[in-house]
Order: C-alpha cells, then sequence, then structure tokens
C-alpha cells in the first residue's frame, strides 16, 4: 500500500512485552522524521495510550540518552480493547483527530494484528519487530532476542558454578511460551545436556535420564537442563529426575528478568536500522509493511503476508544440540 502524500506527523509506540532495544527503535524513528521536517508523537502504553490520546511529542533531543536504556521510554500495555471492532474504531478516530498520518508498532505478531487492523482503517502503518522469543515468521530476527539470550546466559554460568561444586542437575526454565528459540540458544551456548521446547516433544527415558547417565559415566558431576516455558513444569522435570537418578536435582526460574538490560550492541545496531528503514518507508507514502531482517540485510515485506507464515526452530541448530549433550 502506498500514499504519495508525505506525512507532516507520525506516531510511534512499543505493545506487547517490551524488549531491549525499543529504546533504539524510537530513537531513530525520530531522528530520521526530524531531518525531514516531521514531527513525532510518541504514544505511551501502547494500543490503550493510543484508544485514550496518552501522548507527547518527542523532538531528537528528548531521544539522546535512550540508545543504551532497557525497557520502552513508551511503557507498554497489552489492550483487550483494540481486540474489538470498538477499540479499532476509537484508535483510528484518534489518529485522524491528533492529525497522525503514520503509525509506527514496535513489537511482535499481537502487535502487528492491531496495526493490521488500523492499516484496514486507512492508516498508514509500519512494524518493527522486537520479541525476545524471536518468533514473528517473516524476519530472521527480533529486536531483543541477542541480549536476552547474553541475559539468560550470564544466569546460567554462574548458576553452574555453585551446582557443580554440590554435583547437582540444575533445571533452568526459560521464558518461551510457545516459542523455544530462546531455550535452543541459550542450551546450546551453556552446554546444557538436554533441552526441552514447544515444538519438539520428548521421551523422559530416553532424551533426559538417558543423557544424564551417559553424562556420569564420562564423569560429568553436574548436569544442565533448559527448559522453555511452554514446554511444561521445570518442577516435574527436577522431580523425574530425582527419580530416575538419585541425583539432588534444584529448580531455577528466570523470569522477566530476561527482558532487562540494557541492548547488546547487535541490538543496537539492528534496532536503528530497523527504525530508520520505517521512518523512512513511512516517509515514501508506505503503509502496511513489515521491516524485517533476512541474509544480514534489513528490508520490509507485505504486513498481511507476514503474519501468515509460521516459523519453526532451526533444524540444524536442533540437531547439533542433540549430538553434543554428552
Amino acid at each position: 500500500m502506498a500514499n504519495l502524500k508525505k506525512p507532516a506527523r507520525i506516531g510511534v509506540l512499543t505493545s506487547g512485552g517490551d524488549a531491549p532495544g525499543m529504546n533504539a527503535v524510537i530513537r531513530a524513528i525520530v531522528r530520521t522524521a526530524g531531518s525531514q521536517g516531521t514531527s513525532v508523537l510518541g504514544i505511551r502504553r501502547g494500543y490503550s495510550g493510543l484508544i485514550g490520546s496518552d501522548m507527547e511529542e518527542l523532538s531528537p533531543r528528548s531521544v539522546d540518552r535512550i540508545l543504551t536504556a532497557g525497557g520502552t521510554m513508551l511503557y507498554t500495555a497489552r489492550s483487550e480493547e483494540m481486540f474489538t471492532e470498538s477499540g479499532i474504531q476509537k484508535a483510528a478516530a484518534t489518529c485522524k483527530h491528533m492529525g497522525i498520518d503514520g503509525l509506527v508498532v514496535i513489537g511482535g505478531d499481537g502487535s502487528f494484528q492491531g496495526a493490521l487492523k488500523l492499516a484496514q482503517q486507512g492508516i498508514s502503518v509500519i512494524g518493527v519487530p522486537a520479541t525476545i522469543d524471536n518468533d514473528i515468521a517473516c524476519t530472521e530476527y527480533s529486536i531483543g532476542f541477542d541480549t536476552a539470550c547474553n541475559t539468560a546466559l550470564e544466569c546460567v554460568d554462574k548458576l553452574r558454578d555453585t551446582m557443580q561444586s554440590h554435583e547437582r542437575c540444575s533445571v533452568v526454565e526459560l521464558m518461551g511460551h510457545r516459542a523455544g528459540h530462546l531455550a535452543l540458544h541459550v542450551g546450546v551456548a551453556a552446554g546444557a545436556t538436554c533441552i526441552l521446547l514447544p515444538e519438539r516433544p520428548v521421551n523422559v527415558e530416553m532424551d533426559i535420564i538417558e543423557p544424564i547417565r551417559m553424562g556420569r559415566l564420562k564423569g560429568r558431576h553436574h548436569h544442565l537442563i533448559i527448559v522453555a516455558e511452554g514446554y511444561g513444569s521445570a518442577q516435574d522435570i527436577a522431580s523425574k529426575v530425582e527419580t530416575y537418578t538419585g541425583i539432588d536435582a534444584r529448580v531455577t526460574i528466570l523470569g522477566h528478568i530476561q527482558r532487562g538490560g540494557s541492548p547488546t550492541a547487535q541490538d543496537r545496531v539492528i534496532a536503528t536500522q530497523m527504525g530508520y528503514h520505517a521512518a523512512e518507508l513511512l516517509l515514501a507514502g508506505q503503509s502496511g509493511r513489515v521491516v524485517i531482517s533476512k541474509d544480514g540485510d534489513v528490508m520490509d515485506c507485505d504486513m498481511e503476508t507476514g503474519l501468515s507464515q509460521k516459523k519453526d526452530l532451526c533444524q540444524s541448530l536442533f540437531e547439533a544440540a542433540q549430538r553434543v549433550t554428552t
């Protein structure tokens, strides 16, 4: 979709779960648009703020020190009202009332569903993928994933020190309700004995207990199991390990710590590229597009087509993880 009229004012919001690097996207959008004489409204608290007209003018100076900050300066929220027809109508009406000619939505699949609804109401929208789950199918990379991996890995490495001292089994639960990309990457990087993912059901005896037994025979005194929250109960896994092997198993749930922290260099760079590209798309009159990472480059694709795709785990990485466990 294209609108040849250059926007005088655009809006930007962050929606759904926060991800490190969201602030870097906001910064890039504000500065790119400002360089072309287009003003930017920062919409607070996602679609709830859009529906309720909770917004502020953002200047290039107002985003000076946000590049290194985690979270999102605009706050974020999940809006049930945006899933209703009346909510969509209110959001579209706010855009028109506030003179917002284009909107950048930073978030995940759910956020883009709302953006698509607004596009169908005649609002120019561009999506920027930001989720630590890295589960948006149309892009190879989503902002925040690298930072979350490194945050989780740092915690797991520290946990290993104390668990190894006590010759225990660590069962570590990571985020990933429907997607195991985070758990898979952290598990491989940490040298986990086994990695449990919602996309790959396992046999407890063969895929969990047997690798632990083999590791013990080879002289390993500490065992690490990484569990994506969508797989099932980490506590149940720990109980089975103790029952089958007699090894003391302890559960650690990292929780929302994985979302926080200053973004890594990779997330800052990609976020800046994606924010710049999103602003350029709106300035060129484009709508209904998602900014994506593909083959090491930043480009864009049709939003509706992108949302219809499904993303599976990297099969080669999964196979490598299975081969090098013991």
